[in-house]
Parts: C-alpha cells; sequence; structure tokens
C-alpha cells in the first residue's frame, strides 16, 4: 500500500496547490475574461483524460525515445535521462498523475473562490486590513475545509487509478495496489484471487476514510454558505 499512498499524496498536494494557485489566477487573478472559458474547458478534458492514451502520451512525448526528448538531445546536446529523469520512475508517474490531478482541482476550487463575496473583502479594508490580513484571517479560514476536502478527493482519484499505472509502467516496475489485485485476480501465473480481494478491501477501508474525511470538511464548509 505504501507505494499507493504516497504517490496519492504527492499528487494530492502538488495537484492541489498548483490547481489552487491556478484557479485563483483565473477567478481572481485580474485575467482577460476569455481565458477563464479556455482553462475550465482544457481542465474539463484533461481531468478525464487518463488511461491508456494518457500513457501512451507521456511515453511518445517524454520517453526515452519520446519527442521532447529527442529535441532536447539532438538540439541543446542535453539528455533528461542523464541528467535523472525517468518517467517509469515514481517521480515520473507522479508527474503523469498530475496531469489529470490539477485540473480536477480547477474545476473544484473555481466556485469555492467565486463564493468569497466582495463584501467580506471591503468590510476587512475598512477595519484597517491589507490584502494579507485579508486572506490571512478570512478567506483562507473560509477556503481552507474547501481546499482539503478537494485534496482528499485528488488522493482517492489517485488511489484508485490503474490503467495509467499499469501502460506506463507494464505493470510492475511500481508495486501499486491497483496492479497487484490486477495481477492476482485476473493473472496467469501464480495467481491468488484470495489475497487479491483482501487488498481490494484494504483499498475500500482506506478510501471509506478518506471519505470520512471529506464528508466533515464539506460540512464545515457548509456552514459559511447557510
Amino acid at each position: 500500500y505504501w507505494n499507493s499512498i504516497s504517490i496519492s499524496l504527492v499528487t494530492a498536494i502538488g495537484g492541489g496547490i498548483f490547481g489552487f494557485f491556478l484557479a485563483y489566477a483565473v477567478t481572481l487573478g485580474g485575467l482577460p475574461r476569455f481565458v477563464r472559458p479556455s482553462i475550465t474547458t482544457f481542465s474539463g478534458v484533461a481531468s478525464n483524460f487518463a488511461g491508456v492514451p494518457l500513457a501512451f502520451a507521456f511515453i511518445s512525448t517524454l520517453g526515452r525515445a519520446g519527442m521532447v526528448t529527442v529535441l532536447l538531445r539532438d538540439t541543446f546536446n542535453f539528455s533528461i535521462y542523464d541528467a535523472g529523469f525517468n518517467l517509469y520512475s515514481f517521480w515520473g508517474l507522479s508527474l503523469v498523475y498530475m496531469y489529470f490531478q490539477f485540473p480536477l482541482m480547477l474545476l473544484i476550487m473555481t466556485p469555492a473562490l467565486d463564493g468569497l463575496r466582495r463584501e467580506w473583502r471591503e468590510a476587512a479594508e475598512n477595519l484597517g486590513a491589507n490584502s494579507f490580513h485579508y486572506w490571512r484571517y478570512i478567506a483562507m479560514p473560509i477556503l481552507l475545509p474547501s481546499l482539503l476536502g478537494s485534496m482528499i478527493l485528488l488522493f482517492g482519484n489517485s488511489f484508485g487509478a490503474y490503467a495509467t499505472a499499469y501502460a506506463l509502467t507494464s505493470g510492475g516496475a511500481i508495486n501499486l495496489v491497483t496492479n497487484v489485485i490486477g495481477a492476482q485476480i485476473s493473472g496467469d501465473v501464480l495467481n491468488n484471487q484470495g489475497l487479491g480481494y483482501a487488498l481490494a478491501l484494504g483499498m475500500v477501508v482506506i478510501m471509506s476514510l478518506s471519505l470520512l474525511g471529506y464528508s466533515w470538511l464539506q460540512r464545515q464548509t457548509e456552514r459559511w454558505i447557510r
């Protein structure tokens, strides 16, 4: 379980932070109006772009014979793999997962940021608060339950992913629990369905705890909506 939990935590935190700042830039950052619909449309597509097509896209781009890898090697005589990068490693898989994690975070956090009322900022400024004080004492306490709850959703989204990791690592380079379950249930050699069912039950327990945490955070958020 540890590899799956580690990748889920890394991509949930990384995708959550990056997605939050991107959502802030889209909603409150003063960008041109046409930017928001474009980024939202991209996020809606990217958040559902996973599995074998996503793995193939990254292999074609950043694999050992990928387009970007060859371009950097032939143009700048720089090899990202000699520099330590490896698409088929823990951090490489985390990078691939980030592709569908941060767009999902953007879609979740955009309504929460839109829910910040202008009157709250005006009242804070009238009382002498600057931008830091507003975000420290007003905005972030309101957004924190939504932010943490969204990261929990990202954790579950990554924890249950199967096809992307299987296609990218050929099912065994990184020992994720979903790949182990697939090998035990549908494998042709040394399969053990009982072990697969036991691992699946463990996943249900972890996901149930995550959903309980998300439900509690949602109730905290609803206090401000009311």
